[in-house]
């Protein structure tokens, strides 16, 4: 079989143009804005999650050491990280809340579920589980 040649082919290609981005181009629209501070925040969630790792290692390794460490929480600065920390997952769970609708579509008789009662349900399930938890932590049981 006779292979057929690209008789516009070549081996040097002209250097194609793109412009040029500055590095803060997301700064330029509200909504690059927000999804670029979300993905940022995924910091504080990671950070959230080693803490809570890192209070069950103390746990497990004697109370004195337990001890030093809730000490430390206690602190002046590390409170005011918290509470930075707190906004940001707050802010994260927020607007990836708000993304729910259009990633999840649910279909009842055959019409799709309004976007309002996707996430209506997600803000439920969300506040639902923060009472069970406030319930296991407070010992109201």
């Amino acid at each position: 079989m006779a292979q057929r040649l690209n008789t516009d082919y070549t081996r040097y290609h002209p250097k194609w143009y793109r412009r040029r981005m500055p590095i803060f181009w997301w700064l330029g629209k509200g909504a690059y804005l927000k999804f670029i501070v979300r993905e940022l925040t995924s910091l504080s969630v990671a950070y959230a999650a080693l803490l809570l790792l890192l209070q069950a290692w103390f746990a497990t390794h004697g109370e004195d050491r337990y001890l030093q460490f809730t000490e430390w929480l206690q602190s002046a600065p590390i409170i005011s990280l918290h509470v930075v920390v707190l906004l940001a997952l707050l802010f994260h769970t927020v607007t990836w809340l708000g993304l729910a609708p259009k990633a999840l579509v649910i279909k009842l008789g055959g019409r799709r579920l309004p976007d309002r009662l996707v996430l209506a349900g997600h803000y439920v399930a969300w506040g639902g589980t923060t009472v069970v938890l406030l319930w296991i932590l407070l010992g109201v049981a």
